[in-house]
């Protein structure tokens, strides 16, 4: 919680000030989690401050809120891609993501903050941080793509480079790591990065490469899945129901 607050504070996320007469202010609260790595491992304990969305109002909060995600064709085509030419495959993440998302409405949280960045919850929080990083993608060159706004080019001669968004986590493939580390560094300056390394797990797939190619496995995800549902311990089955078996009238009826 101390470091999330330190994050706020020297993001410059919010200006305290006395709360204006007449205007609404927008309630918070802490939300906790436990990240885990792809073998099921704690990876790090997370706390959140969130605002409380719920109360938000359109053309007087928020006005715009979709922003794209990747889809996971684009991502399997890329995979492909990279197999097919040997290229490297990294990940990053960003710490504090909706953080760097600056607000175009005025906001109020609580009764003396003034929020200057989108903060977690906030409907319009991805919209404006992937306008943020998209801006920073453009400027080093990329263009982003028509048929996926989630998936970024670069194309020059002799260079091919190819970034995936999904909120906070990207995808990077190139055949030069020297000039993956160096957009790496560039990402850095614009934003706090993780650097995840080699790219390993992705929205509940795990990738292994070998010299065969790219593996992609859920079998984390679907045990994590049965586990939720507190069913590990349930024996397995060749068909999904009884064969044969006939339906009440109340799911009949449904």
């Amino acid at each position: 919680m101390k470091s999330e607050i330190h994050a706020l504070e020297t993001n410059g996320t919010w200006t305290v000030t006395q709360f204006p007469l007449g205007k609404k202010s927008l309630g918070c609260k802490w939300v906790y989690k436990i990240k885990h790595k792809a073998d099921g491992s704690v990876e790090r304990f997370k706390a959140r401050l969130i605002i409380l969305c719920n109360h938000q109002k359109e053309e007087i909060n928020y006005i715009e809120t979709f922003t794209p995600v990747v889809k996971m064709v684009t991502v399997r085509t890329v995979l492909v891609v990279t197999a097919t030419r040997a290229w490297e495959l990294h990940q990053m993440d960003v710490h504090n993501v909706f953080l760097h998302g600056d607000l175009e409405e005025v906001v109020y949280n609580g009764m003396v903050c003034k929020l200057n960045k989108s903060l977690y919850v906030l409907k319009q929080a991805p919209r404006c941080w992937f306008t943020n990083l998209s801006a920073a993608l453009k400027h080093y060159g990329f263009r982003q793509s028509l048929s996926d706004y989630s998936l970024f080019v670069l194309q020059r001669p002799g260079v091919h480079f190819v970034v995936l968004v999904y909120v906070d986590d990207l995808i990077i493939s190139r055949d030069n790591h020297e000039a993956i580390t160096e957009f790496k560094a560039y990402l850095h300056n614009y934003f706090h990065m993780k650097d995840l390394g080699i790219l390993k797990y992705f929205l509940g797939v795990e990738v292994v490469r070998s010299f065969a190619g790219i593996f992609l496995c859920q079998c984390k995800y679907v045990l994590d899945i049965i586990a939720k549902v507190g069913l590990l311990g349930a024996k397995s089955s060749n068909v999904p129901i009884e064969q044969n078996h006939h339906l009440t009238l109340a799911f009949s009826s449904s």
